[in-house]
């Protein structure tokens, strides 16, 4: 299912004593946060305008209208960061948000369920590695594409080749074996 507010990162701490918050990035464009204009805070989605927004090594660091002090930005520690869909980023073909695949209900190709989706880790550039929580317990796999058949955000599923998944996954209740 589509949402309505995309996160973006979640303020770590207060920057400076002027009320700037430094953000956990949630984003692949770190550019974006320079051009943002207006942010939602919280679960309850409350609107804030951006006066100043800049990213650097990972983080990103905004200027809220309404929040001039360093008491100010620590009261908003921890809280997470939305954008609406309409100024949410552009993906690409096959790809979606994070957000909107935690929970998908993953099955085979032969329709058995495999387990559900409960993170999405980003080790490295190249390849994101998917979470599940399965009957037999924590499963990862590459986000392969011989791996991955389909991605439905809007049926909640998403279906893997049952072949080329028992080739990579790596279970919790599993030791690691050193490559020989």
């Amino acid at each position: 299912m589509q949402a309505e507010f995309i996160e973006i990162g979640e303020i770590v701490r207060p920057q400076g004593v002027r009320g700037e918050v430094k953000l956990r990035a949630m984003s692949e464009d770190m550019n974006r946060y320079a051009k943002l204009e207006m942010i939602y805070l919280g679960e309850e989605h409350r609107p804030v305008k951006v006066l100043k927004g800049r990213a650097n090594a990972g983080f990103a660091y905004l200027q809220l209208e309404g929040v001039a002090d360093r008491e100010q930005a620590e009261a908003l520690r921890g809280t997470s960061v939305y954008v609406d869909r309409e100024h949410a980023i552009h993906l690409g073909e096959d790809e979606n948000f994070v957000c909107e695949m935690i929970g998908l209900n993953v099955q085979d190709s032969a329709g058995n369920g495999v387990g559900k989706l409960v993170d999405v880790l980003k080790p490295n550039k190249i390849c994101d590695v998917y979470v599940l929580d399965t009957p037999r317990g924590e499963m990862m796999f590459p986000a392969l594409k011989r791996v991955v058949l389909n991605v439905d955000v809007a049926a909640g599923k998403m279906t893997v080749d049952a072949n080329a998944l028992s080739e990579v996954a790596s279970w919790s209740d599993e030791p690691c074996q050193p490559d020989e």
